[in-house]
């Protein structure tokens, strides 16, 4: 995820500012620490990372929740802010990590991403941490003296004629696969009808039928927080024409602090996705009472930025009613 993370941010760059990766900058620090480097299946650790640095940098928050290895997050408490004697900003994120898998690990690299005042955008990566996770069974020495059960004896035949005529048959099956797939793919695009409904109104509706399937009750949180984010996604890029469906949450963030979101939308907005982050991409189990509010958070949202647009749009009317204009003023994203 890191490696995605990074080319993510290269290829961006190459619209805007570059970004290029740096060993450190002056009046930065990035430390990461755990509370000990030896652990049994099933512990709990604290991670922690500090990320220190002057005041004349903007810190783009990284993508924490989808870059802890093989570590599970069980509670996390994340842009902890506070500002140091020297004037420099100190930003902790604490997680308490588990996992299931014995072995030597190591809690990858986290990339911090600062915009600098000159408008160039650099990467520095924290240090990775070495975690041992030994079994609970102690060591191999202590488990019971069995010998392993003898491979089954094999017996030799050319099968050589069976791969060539199954290889065969497999490349006819495919070739026929692929042409009835591209003439119904041809026909269902033709036929495909256009929803022609204010964006609003689809949003309310799926909002809907993701509620009818009970996945909170069901503690199906990541097939959920998929579709909140999802729905949430396909809205705003519709309301303000931005394809944000291929953006990771830090491109999208990035995007929005332009656009002049309604009343506070941007921060709940902000922490709704990151948090959504942890439980599709960190197996994070959020509390029923935070995952029921966040389907508030996402209807809140649709209707805040409906009822921003009906005042603009009526704005627009009055004016090209003073002015004789006869311009379009139908909802953003509806025309088909």
């Amino acid at each position: 995820m890191l490696v995605a993370w990074c080319l993510l941010l290269c290829s961006a760059g190459q619209a805007g500012a570059q970004v290029d990766t740096v060993a450190n900058l002056p009046g930065i620090t990035v430390e990461t620490s755990v509370d000990r480097a030896d652990m049994f299946i099933g512990d709990l650790i604290t991670y922690k990372l500090t990320i220190t640095y002057d005041s004349s940098y903007e810190l783009v928050p990284p993508p924490l929740g989808a870059n802890l290895g093989a570590f599970d997050v069980r509670d996390y408490q994340t842009d902890i802010i506070s500002r140091l004697d020297d004037g420099r900003i100190k930003s902790e994120n604490v997680f308490k990590l588990s996992t299931f898998t014995t072995g030597d690990y190591v809690i990858p690299p986290i990339p911090a991403l600062f915009n600098l005042p000159d408008g160039s955008r650099k990467l520095v990566l924290s240090e990775g941490v070495p975690i041992t996770v030994k079994s609970l069974l102690g060591s191999e020495s202590d488990s019971t003296d069995l010998r392993p059960l003898k491979p089954p004896h094999e017996f030799e035949r050319d099968l050589t004629r069976y791969y060539v005529y199954g290889g065969l048959a497999l490349l006819v099956v495919i070739i026929a696969a692929l042409w009835l797939w591209h003439r119904f793919r041809r026909r269902d695009i033709a036929t495909e009808p256009v929803d022609r409904r204010p964006k609003w109104e689809i949003a309310f509706e799926r909002l809907a039928l993701l509620q009818e399937q009970n996945l909170v009750a069901r503690e199906l949180y990541k097939q959920y927080y998929i579709g909140l984010t999802e729905i949430a996604r396909e809205y705003l890029g519709w309301m303000y024409h931005v394809d944000v469906l291929e953006m990771t949450t830090e491109e999208l963030l990035w995007e929005f602090r332009e656009f002049p979101l309604p009343g506070d939308s941007y921060d709940t907005m902000q922490a709704f996705f990151e948090h959504a982050d942890l439980v599709k991409f960190a197996k994070y189990i959020p509390l029923r009472e935070r995952a029921l509010a966040d389907f508030n958070v996402v209807h809140d949202l649709v209707e805040a930025v409906r009822a921003d647009y009906e005042r603009r749009r009526q704005t627009e009317v009055a004016i090209s009613s003073d002015n004789g204009d006869k311009r379009d003023v139908s909802p953003a994203g509806v025309v088909g």
